[in-house]
């Protein structure tokens, strides 16, 4: 039996999710409360779809496209599906609001997950009747390009809804992790928010260009990031390992942690003198073409490292 999903919000995060369930296989229940938004999306989802194709990460465009149906309510989306996964602008109070209604009317035993981006589960879950259902699956825009996904329940979700939204993401072609505890902005925009703060440090400060900050990221780390994270790095950077590592290397790290960026560096005058000196990019083409060698090679490099 084919298992169904309610997407609930049409806007470019829905809209990912509906193409990434829609092409591994499931009925996808488009709903927004918008008049006229989750119709309108249908056929940008089948554009996204084709464009997936052609990329080789979709292999039937159409019959994907086909399996997504808009709803005319809250409820006709909800009746009788397997997950939830809501999309709701990031308000406190409309994800309260917005998930009582999805507990009344959704399957008890469906999961009800949320895309929020950094709002903790347990700040709009804890009066509902099945709280114990509820968790963030908080995916990485564009989610249909980028797997992936991070897991956080409130302490009263209940483990079994946790793993069944990990089986399903994982069977969706998603790339789930679990957040063992609950934090404010989970694990991905704190680590993005550290890097990005010392990064408007270093430019604000005169230290580098915003052009050869980016340049330090999109050529250094990102390329070696992007496929393996850092402590698999540190592992390999070292002869003995991670151990070897931190007895070498964490006196100047303990320096940086000492002095952090401030909050202010996202304020004026920093971000004014970051902005007097940017230039939006304008060779994105070429650079990710280099990009895609250099990965091929990189990897072969981590490989060989590991024999």
């Amino acid at each position: 039996m084919t298992e169904s999903v309610a997407i609930v919000g049409a806007g470019l995060i829905g809209r990912a999710w509906a193409m990434i369930f829609a092409r591994a296989g499931w009925d996808v229940r488009l709903f927004d409360s918008a008049e006229g938004v989750a119709e309108a999306a249908l056929p940008l989802c089948a554009e996204g779809l084709r464009t997936l194709s052609a990329n080789g990460l979709c292999p039937d465009p159409e019959g994907a496209a086909g399996r997504i149906r808009s709803a005319g309510s809250l409820a006709a989306a909800l009746d009788g599906v397997d997950f939830v996964q809501e999309n709701g602008p990031e308000r406190l109070d409309v994800k309260r609001t917005l998930f009582a209604e999805l507990d009344a009317h959704a399957p008890r035993d469906a999961v009800i997950a949320s895309s929020s981006s950094a709002i903790r589960c347990s700040l709009f879950t804890e009066d509902l009747p099945g709280r114990a259902r509820c968790l963030i699956g908080h995916p990485v825009n564009p989610p249909h390009l980028i797997p992936l996904v991070e897991i956080s329940g409130a302490p009263w979700t209940d483990p079994a809804a946790l793993a069944r939204a990990r089986a399903v993401y994982e069977a969706i072609g998603q790339v789930p992790i679990t957040v063992l505890k609950e934090i404010e902005g989970f694990i991905l925009n704190r680590l993005q928010g550290a890097l990005l703060a010392e990064a408007f440090r270093l430019a604000s400060e005169g230290y580098v260009t915003p052009q050869d900050l980016d340049k330090t990221v999109a050529d250094g780390l990102g390329l070696r990031w992007s496929f393996m994270g850092p402590f698999e790095t540190i592992e390999l950077n070292a002869p003995g390992g991670i151990a070897d590592y931190c007895a070498r290397y964490t006196g100047f790290y303990k320096n940086l942690a000492a002095d952090p960026a401030p909050p202010s560096v996202y304020e004026a005058p920093a971000t004014e003198a970051i902005l007097a000196k940017w230039q939006p990019p304008d060779d994105l083409p070429a650079r990710m073409n280099r990009r895609d060698t250099r990965l091929a090679a990189l990897r072969a490099h981590k490989a060989s490292q590991k024999d």
